[in-house]
Order: structure tokens, then C-alpha cells, then sequence
């Protein structure tokens, strides 16, 4: 997530005059000559961003790694500069049906637990970086890629097992994406998606990175909800697929390139939600879903809602997250349906991340049973839009 509250933001103007520089230091933070064993990352390399204004500058990667040390939010567009130009007309009449798998839901829910989110993110923090142009990035996504394949195998009803192909989406740089996709039953082309980013960083790239949160907290919280879902007998009117991106923290590079892909072969992409940070619980505050609701669309959003309201046992709230913030940004920019939820309102939520303190340990404001609240309502989304019901 492009989140840091305690960082000086580029004022506008600097922006849409294109004049984006940083501050003179007299020991630089970065160095464009330097080395960085085990990260692939030319820091002299042009990326062109885009930024909320609709402005565009071409920069250099060491720039746009001062940006984001900075908090300033944007899109990395060198690989889609045409994403927005695919966007498609969305029918203002449009609504979600009625919720109606209830019993579905109930049972599915019953049997997710955080047993396996707590072993699987105590490895996957456990990554010296998941930093997407790093080689512990792609070690850390081939374990991801593997473990998802493992609960496949294990947990995977007879019914469904065939109709599931799991692999990896390559990018240019290091990490790929991962994409899992359950056929549906009733061969429409609609598609729902969950997703979440495997990718962490620190504000300086090269440091240890162990995004227990940021957003490895997303992560295993929809892989719980795959395994509760396809092990229940039960298979999908609709696709449903299960979303893990590279390159969130450059700039939503991985979610981009994937959405691009869609969008060039017609996909027909039914609503997606994003899930990027589901630990945390301010101490003296009340625990919460934090339902965004800018730069998404707001009649998936209200679906969200009652969701929360139907199946979990804590109630939402809604917050702001702002431009470029996580990779629901780059569906709602081609054009399709996005909605993301977070672990809290905005403004309490975790403060270690980019940095060493991202971890399961920091404190125990870092909360599995809150994490389990997302998987239910993971699971609940891809139930009732994917329409699930016996084989």
C-alpha cells in the first residue's frame, strides 16, 4: 500500500509543472552508482507516472523511489500507458442481485480458522524482502505459488479439483503474479476476483522488508478463504479467480499489466475486491472493516457492506484511501467494477509498514482473529457473486 502519514508530500504545483525534485542532501539516501547484491533495480532506468491531477513525467527510478519515500502516490504507466483508454462504459443502472447463499456462506465461514495464516505468514515475513526486483522477492513468490498449488491438492473437493488451473502471470522485472481461476459451471464469460499483493518494500529498497502486514496479511487471508471455499463440494456458476500481485508497491505495476491483459481479451470481470492490510487493531479503538470508498465503485461497495452486515461479527466502517493506493486502482481505471476494504479507517492503521517493524511480533495490536474476519468476508464475496452451489 502507498501509505506513510508521517512522510512530507511534493506539494501540486510541483507536480503539474513537472518539476519533481528532491531535496539536496548532503549523504544521499540512494545512490544511482551503487550496487545492491540480490536486487535488480537500474536506478537510472526512465518509468513514466501518472499522477492524480492526470499529469504524466517521465523520471528516473531513482527519482520515482524519492517520490515514494515521500508518501507521494502514483501509477507506474511505462508498461500501460494506454490502461485508461480501455476503460468501458459502466451501465448506471446496474445492481448486484440479492444476497441469497446464506446457508452457503454459513457453512463455508464455520471451517476457516487462523491456524494456517499464522503458519503460512510466519514464513512468507520471514522473506528478507518481498521486494518485486529483488531475488528474495521471486524466492518468496515461488514459495507463495507452491503453497497455494499444496492447498489445491490437499484441500480441493473431487468436484472442483479439475476445474482449477493455478500459475504464474511473468512481469518484466523479477516477481511475477500469481493468478488461480476456478471455471464456473455455467460457462459465462463473468468473472469475479480477489486479490491482494504479495510484493513488500521498505522506504529504502534495500532493506529488510518483512511486510507482515503490507501487505502479507492480505495474502494468507484470501488464500484461507480458497481453501475454505474449495473444499466445500460445492463449485461456481461463475469463474472465480484468486489474485496474488507483484509490483503493488512501484506503482501497482503487477495489477496494471494483469488488468491491461484482461481488458485487451474482452474479460468480462463480474467485481473485485481488493484486501492490502487485515492485521491491525489500534489499541483503544473499536475493531472494524474499513470499507473504502473512493476510486471504487460505489454499488460494488454498497454490496461490500452488507456482506460485513450479513456474515461478520464486526461492523464496517467507511474511510478514504486516495489515489494510486492499492491495486483496486488499476480495475477501476480499465474500467471494470473494483471495491477494497482495510483493516481499519484510514488514519489508524498500521504505522510499521515499509520498514523492519512490519512484523506478526511488533504487537499485539497485530491481530489473526481480525485477519479471519476478511477471510469470511473473501469467502462471502466469492460465494454469493460467484454463486456457488452443489457439483
Amino acid at each position: 500500500m502507498k501509505f506513510s502519514a508521517f512522510l512530507i508530500l511534493i506539494p501540486a504545483a510541483l507536480r503539474a509543472s513537472a518539476q519533481l525534485v528532491v531535496q539536496e542532501q548532503q549523504r544521499p539516501l540512494l545512490d544511482a552508482s551503487a550496487q545492491y547484491p540480490g536486487f535488480h533495480v537500474d536506478l537510472n532506468a526512465q518509468r513514466l507516472l501518472e499522477f492524480e491531477d492526470g499529469s504524466r513525467v517521465m523520471m528516473s527510478e531513482l527519482e520515482k523511489l524519492e517520490l515514494k519515500m515521500r508518501g507521494e502516490r502514483f501509477f507506474d504507466v511505462t508498461e500501460t500507458p494506454n490502461l485508461n483508454s480501455f476503460g468501458i462504459k459502466k451501465s448506471v443502472d446496474f445492481s448486484y442481485p440479492a444476497l441469497s447463499k446464506n446457508e452457503t456462506v454459513r457453512d463455508v465461514i464455520k471451517t476457516l480458522t487462523t491456524d494456517g495464516p499464522k503458519a503460512n505468514l510466519e514464513v512468507f515475513s520471514g522473506f528478507k524482502t518481498r521486494y518485486y526486483r529483488s531475488d528474495s522477492g521471486r524466492e518468496s513468490q515461488e514459495w507463495l505459488l507452491n503453497r497455494i498449488k499444496e492447498t489445491v491438492s490437499t484441500s480441493a473437493s473431487d468436484a472442483i479439483q479439475s476445474s482449477i488451473n493455478v500459475q504464474a502471470f511473468p512481469h518484466s522485472w523479477t516477481q511475477s503474479s500469481i493468478i488461480l481461476r476456478i471455471n464456473g459451471t455455467s460457462g459465462t464469460d463473468e468473472t469475479v476476483v480477489i486479490g491482494a499483493h504479495q510484493d513488500s518494500t521498505n522506504m529504502l529498497f534495500f532493506l529488510p522488508a518483512p511486510g507482515a502486514d503490507d501487505d502479507g496479511s492480505g495474502t494468507v487471508t484470501i488464500l484461507e478463504a480458497l481453501r475454505g471455499v474449495i473444499s466445500s463440494g460445492l463449485r461456481p456458476k461463475k469463474n472465480v479467480e484468486f489474485h496474488w500481485y507483484s509490483g503493488e508497491e512501484g506503482g501497482l505495476l503487477g495489477s496494471q499489466a494483469i488488468a491491461q491483459a484482461y481488458k485487451a481479451a474482452s474479460a468480462n470481470v463480474y467485481a473485485m475486491i481488493q484486501m492490502d492490510m487485515t492485521a491491525w487493531v489500534k489499541k483503544g479503538t473499536k475493531e472494524v472493516v474499513g470499507v473504502v470508498e473512493d476510486f471504487v465503485d460505489p454499488t460494488l461497495t454498497d454490496y461490500v457492506k452488507e456482506l460485513v452486515e450479513a456474515y461478520l461479527d464486526i461492523p464496517y466502517v467507511a474511510t478514504a484511501c486516495g489515489y494510486a493506493c492499492s491495486d483496486h486502482g488499476s480495475w477501476s481505471k480499465a474500467g471494470y467494477r473494483s471495491s477494497f476494504t482495510i483493516e481499519s479507517e484510514f488514519h489508524d492503521s498500521d504505522p510499521n509498514i515499509h520498514s523492519t517493524r512490519d512484523t506478526i511480533d511488533v504487537s499485539p495490536e497485530f491481530s489473526f482473529t481480525h485477519m479471519l474476519e476478511f477471510s469470511k468476508l473473501a469467502a462471502a464475496f466469492a460465494i454469493e457473486l460467484g454463486e456457488w452451489e452443489k457439483a
